[in-house]
């Protein structure tokens, strides 16, 4: 395979990716990942057991 087969590949997987990529456009857009909600619960477990501490 020479390398302007290669380019000619290329473009093609490009092309018809982007329009792959153009009708996922117009659905709608995924939530995006709750990764805030680990951290929160490490962040209330670290609370209750400060007050633990402190009320024993």
């Amino acid at each position: 395979m020479t390398v302007a087969d290669m380019n000619r590949l290329e473009q093609a997987a490009r092309i018809s990716m982007g329009e792959f990529q153009d009708c996922e456009a117009s659905s709608a857009p995924l939530a995006p990942a709750p990764y805030a909600v680990p951290h929160l619960v490490v962040l209330a477990l670290a609370a209750v057991i400060v007050l633990a501490v402190l009320f024993h």
